[in-house]
């Protein structure tokens, strides 16, 4: 059984959820989250980079690359894009927070902990946190293989137009967060957020986020009360680009008020990130929206845009 860190303990109390001790959350990894893993063909990490600020990327291979060898270890047989930012953040003794999502299945389970190895064939992790989380909010979309040649990453300081027109019809995006300095049961973590298009509201470089009803756990939004950094990553499926933002976020714990499923929202103002093409060797499927949507708002509703 593992315990919440005290600033997700706080963002609990804030939302009037507190659990406190909770055996889903396990230091080790269950036979069906190892068998899981072992069965995608694309995987979600989170690290910190040299200034302690998240950041986010996506890793992919055949279903197979990820491997368990034990209960407490994840072996990525992915090699490293040296286009990749995040990927020179990505060596031994890095915290990493790792997200195994299948959108065919909707099926998501995650391993928190910290890297142990990096060679030729890829990273080795040591699994402190695993934990599965629910369905809600996921489109489902089949994946499979498609060759691609990969572009040149862009460097962005801000959103540009691309950037905001993907941001603003996006139905997913991931989080990656990590806890302040000195907690000991915190570290990276990386999360899935799911809407209707148009459940990110973009004001300039300012994004705001609405917060569903979900797991309750509050992973996400302790980690920001501590360490108020994070990183986007958007993916879009249709080209297999990869937009990673960094940036600060601000939760308001009332904002998103008359926002349909809406609870509270955060905000995330870009401080820089890049943009990835065809960093993704994958075909995927028109989405089949989650069920969940069907009680969900977007902005533009609410504001009669």
């Amino acid at each position: 059984m593992a315990d919440f860190h005290a600033d997700e303990l706080t963002a609990q109390a804030h939302a009037g959820h507190v659990l406190g001790e909770t055996p889903a959350i396990r230091p080790f990894m269950p036979d069906q989250h190892r068998s899981f893993f072992a069965g995608l063909p694309y995987l979600l990490l989170g690290t910190a980079d040299a200034a302690g600020a998240p950041v986010a990327t996506l890793l992919t291979g055949p279903p197979g690359f990820v491997q368990s060898p034990d209960a407490t270890h994840l072996a990525i047989a992915a090699a490293l894009d040296s286009g990749d930012p995040a990927a020179e953040f990505l060596v031994p003794g890095a915290e990493t927070g790792i997200l195994g999502i299948d959108l065919a299945t909707r099926r998501r389970n995650r391993a928190n902990g910290r890297i142990v190895l990096r060679d030729r064939d890829g990273l080795t992790v040591t699994v402190d946190q695993s934990f599965g989380n629910c369905p809600q909010y996921i489109q489902r979309r089949a994946v499979e293989p498609v060759p691609r040649r990969s572009g040149p990453t862009e460097i962005l300081s801000s959103l540009d137009a691309e950037a905001g027109a993907l941001t603003d019809a996006a139905d997913t995006l991931f989080v990656a967060t990590r806890s302040r300095d000195g907690l000991r049961e915190g570290g990276a973590d990386i999360s899935h957020r799911g809407g209707r298009p148009g459940f990110v509201r973009r004001r300039g470089d300012v994004l705001t986020v609405p917060d569903f009803s979900g797991n309750r756990y509050f992973n996400t939004l302790g980690n920001l009360i501590g360490e108020p950094r994070a990183a986007l990553l958007f993916l879009d499926f249709a080209s297999g680009d990869l937009l990673a933002l960094q940036g600060r976020t601000a939760i308001d714990w009332t904002g998103a008020a008359g926002l349909l499923g809406a609870q509270r929202s955060w905000s995330f103002t870009v401080t820089g990130g890049w943009r990835r093409r065809a960093a993704m060797p994958l075909r995927w499927s028109e989405p089949e929206p989650a069920p969940q949507l069907l009680r969900t708002g977007i902005w533009a509703e609410l504001e009669g845009a």
